[in-house]
């Protein structure tokens, strides 16, 4: 389980810094979920309402590595993501404070209410480019498990999240599903994450036919090469079975392989 620290244990200089820009904060609200950042706050500030703060001490390389990555993203995603009000590095801890979004986890399951916010967000994202710093590859994430010609079909120029689990996808108020948590972006086709989303719907109890009926929604899967979503199935599966094993990847690798028997002409079932 990842460490969560508590604003009262949090060194007084960090807090002294995040007042100066926020006022003081009234009350604060650790959140449980997630597994990246030891830091996870809503705080409640007087000059700045509700901010959710998140952070890693500075000797957590790895963590800081992927809170910078968010903040030099953050312009990008705006479109998608809760916006930066601030950033603190000091006195060991490096965190950013986003727009609080009022809101929940999205509920993937059979008979849930937030598809259609998801796919707005969804069809958002397949306009995210490339931002002006370097971002690997989706096919990086495959080195070794892939087969000749493979890394080409999977090369692309669109930003894609990689992780829309349901901690990752919040509901607003509003109804607007937001996509936070961008630690770990990658560049590929832009259908990816909605195959990715795909998945995660049969993982939680809906159908493989409800999963690609709601995916047949997503305008650049209906414009996918099905060689590529082919090569994309292949390798995420052998990469499962590697870390795995075949026991142990069987259940996710056929929600995967399900993908391929999306009903519409350009995709084929496959034998």
């Amino acid at each position: 389980m990842t460490e969560r620290v508590e604003w009262e244990e949090l060194p007084a200089e960090f807090r002294d810094a995040v007042e100066r820009h926020t006022g003081p904060v009234i009350t604060s609200e650790s959140v449980a979920s997630g597994f990246n950042c030891t830091l996870a706050l809503v705080v409640h500030t007087r000059d700045s309402g509700r901010l959710f703060l998140k952070g890693v001490r500075l000797s957590d390389t790895v963590g800081a590595a992927g809170l910078l990555c968010e903040e030099q993203l953050n312009d990008v995603v705006g479109c998608v993501s809760p916006a930066i009000r601030h950033r603190f590095e000091t006195a060991g801890w490096l965190a950013l404070a986003f727009i609080h979004v009022d809101g929940r986890h999205v509920d993937y399951g059979p008979g849930t209410g937030d598809l259609g916010a998801v796919t707005r967000t969804m069809r958002r994202m397949q306009y995210l480019r490339a931002p002006v710093f370097p971002v690997p590859q989706l096919a990086d994430r495959f080195a070794g498990h892939l087969k000749p010609g493979e890394a080409d079909m999977l090369h692309g120029a669109h930003l894609l999240h990689t992780d829309t689990n349901p901690h990752n996808i919040m509901i607003g108020g509003g109804g607007q599903a937001y996509v936070v948590d961008w630690a770990m972006p990658a560049l590929g086709p832009p259908w990816v994450d909605a195959a990715y989303t795909a998945r995660w719907l049969m993982s939680f109890g809906q159908t493989p036919a409800d999963a690609l009926a709601w995916l047949s929604g997503i305008p650049s899967w209906q414009q996918a090469d099905p060689r590529t979503v082919e090569a994309f199935v292949d390798v995420t599966c052998r990469q499962a079975v590697a870390q795995v094993g075949e026991r142990g990847s069987a259940t996710t690798n056929a929600q995967f392989r399900h993908l391929l028997d999306t009903p519409r002409p350009r995709l084929f079932r496959r034998t």
